[in-house]
C-alpha cells in the first residue's frame, strides 16, 4: 500500500487529468499523430511519455525540496515574478479545457441515453462539486479506482479489436513507413499537457525522498501514456478512414459492435470528464486556499464546490455562448509553446539545478 501510494497513485491521478480532456474520445490521438503513421504514432507517444517522466520527475522533487504543493506556491518558487505569466496561461487552459469536458460530458449523455444534453452538464457539476467538497484524500481514491477501470476498458478494447481486425491491424502497421514529425508531434504533444503539473502536487506531499519522487514521476510517464499506446493501436483497425471521423472512439465503437463495451467506454469516458474537471479545479482550491493560510485565515470547507461549480458554469457559457472554444483552440500552439518555454524547460534546467542544491543544502 505504501508502495502504491508513493510511487503509483501521483502517475494515476495524472493520467486522469490529461485523459478527459485530452485522449478520451481518440481526436486529440489523430491530430497529433496520424501524420506519422501506425508506427510513427506509436513511437510519437512513446516519445510523449519519456518527456511527461523526465518533466515530472523533475517537477516532483522540486515540489518536495521546497514543499510547494500547489500552483501558486511551485510557480512562484520556480519562475520568481514570472509566475503570473503561468497563471495566466493556466487560467486560460483551464477554461479551455472545462468548456470541452461541460460540453462533451452534456452531448455524451444526451446521444447515449436520449436525454437533454443539460442533464450530463448538470450530472458533471453535481459529482465534480461532491468531489471537490470531499478533499484531497478521497479525490486520490476515487481517480485511482476510475483510472484502474479505465486501464482494464481500454485494454479489453485492444483485445477485441485485435480479435475482430487483427489482421488488418497488422497489415497496416507491416504496410505503412514510419512517418517524419514524430518527435515533435511527441514533445509538442506532452508541451501542453504537462501545464497540469502543479494540478497533480497534492498527491505527492507524502513523499519523503528523491527516490520516492524521481521514480514516482518516471512512473507516471509510462501510466499516462499506456492507456493512449492501446486506444491509438486499436483504432489502427479502420486506419485511415477513423482519421476523419470527429469521435474516433464512436467509429470504432459502431466496427466493433459490442453494445456492452460501446455502453462501457461511454461511462468510462464520462468518468475521466469528472476526474479532469475534478483535479483541475481543486487545483484551483488549494491555490486560493494557500493564499488564504498567507492571510492567517483557513478557507471554509463549503467554499471549495461553490468555486469549482461557479468557475465550470463560467467555462461552459463562455464557451456555448461566446466562442470562447473557437478563440482559444485556434491559440492551442502558441499555449503549447508558453508552457514549454515557463515550465517545461525551467524545470529541467533550473528547476533540477535547485533541487540538487536543496537537497545538498538540507544534508
Amino acid at each position: 500500500m505504501e508502495f502504491f501510494k508513493k510511487y503509483l497513485l501521483p502517475g494515476f491521478v495524472f493520467q486522469s487529468v490529461v485523459i478527459g480532456g485530452g485522449y478520451a474520445t481518440g481526436r486529440e490521438l489523430v491530430e497529433f499523430f496520424f501524420s506519422s503513421g501506425p508506427l510513427g504514432g506509436v513511437l510519437g507517444l512513446l516519445m510523449s511519455g519519456l518527456v511527461f517522466g523526465l518533466v515530472l520527475a523533475a517537477g516532483f522533487e522540486f515540489a518536495r525540496v521546497t514543499q510547494a504543493y500547489d500552483y501558486r506556491h511551485f510557480c512562484r518558487a520556480l519562475l520568481g515574478r514570472g509566475w503570473v505569466i503561468f497563471e495566466i496561461a493556466f487560467i486560460v487552459l483551464l477554461l479551455l479545457i472545462l468548456s470541452v469536458i461541460g460540453s462533451a460530458a452534456g452531448e455524451l449523455t444526451s446521444v447515449s441515453f436520449g436525454v437533454p444534453s443539460v442533464v450530463g452538464t448538470l450530472v458533471l457539476m453535481a459529482l465534480i462539486a461532491l468531489l471537490t467538497f470531499s478533499g484531497s484524500e478521497a479525490i486520490k481514491k476515487v481517480l485511482a479506482a476510475w483510472s484502474f477501470l479505465l486501464y482494464f476498458v481500454y485494454a479489453a478494447l485492444l483485445l477485441l479489436a485485435f480479435l475482430k481486425f487483427g489482421d488488418a491491424i497488422s497489415g497496416v502497421f507491416s504496410a505503412t513507413a514510419v512517418g517524419d514529425g514524430w518527435i515533435k508531434s511527441g514533445v509538442l504533444y506532452s508541451g501542453y499537457n504537462l501545464a497540469v503539473l502543479p494540478a497533480v502536487l497534492f498527491a505527492v506531499k507524502g513523499q519523503k525522498s528523491r527516490r520516492e519522487s524521481v521514480g514516482s514521476g518516471l512512473m507516471a510517464g509510462a501510466i499516462a501514456v499506456v492507456p493512449a499506446v492501446l486506444f491509438f493501436v486499436a483504432m489502427m483497425a479502420l486506419y485511415p478512414e477513423i482519421g476523419t471521423a470527429p469521435v474516433p472512439a464512436s467509429m470504432l465503437m459502431a466496427a466493433l459492435e459490442m453494445p456492452v463495451l460501446s455502453f462501457l467506454f461511454q461511462v468510462v469516458v464520462f468518468g475521466t470528464f469528472v476526474e479532469t474537471g475534478t483535479a483541475l479545479l481543486h487545483a484551483v482550491n488549494e491555490r486560493l486556499d494557500a493564499s488564504f493560510t498567507e492571510m492567517g485565515r483557513e478557507m471554509p470547507q463549503f467554499a471549495r464546490p461553490l468555486v469549482a461549480v461557479g468557475i465550470l458554469a463560467v467555462a461552459i457559457i463562455a464557451g456555448t455562448y461566446f466562442g470562447i472554444i473557437d478563440l482559444i483552440a485556434s491559440g492551442y500552439g502558441f499555449l503549447t509553446l508558453v508552457f514549454i518555454a515557463v515550465l517545461v524547460v525551467p524545470l529541467l534546467t533550473i528547476g533540477v539545478w535547485r533541487a540538487i542544491r536543496g537537497e545538498e543544502k538540507n544534508a
